[in-house]
């Protein structure tokens, strides 16, 4: 038997989110809303850059008193 004429392979959990998918045909739409809810946001360069600035330099050993 040829390497090409074998049947197509189908995980379970291809199957399962296929058969998910089915049932819910809204759930990707809904995804896509949770993630601009949280991750999409616009970023302020500017903003972002003031923040850099203002960070202080950390001690190497966070728990060792500062020696000067």
């Amino acid at each position: 038997m040829s390497i090409f004429n074998r049947p197509h392979y189908r995980s379970d959990v291809t199957n399962f989110i296929d058969e998910l998918k089915r049932q819910k045909p809204n759930l990707e739409a809904e995804q896509r809303a949770g993630r601009a809810l949280l991750w999409d946001k616009h970023v302020d360069r500017s903003l972002q850059d003031e923040y850099a600035e203002g960070e202080v330099p950390q001690q190497p050993y966070v728990y060792q008193t500062q020696v000067k």
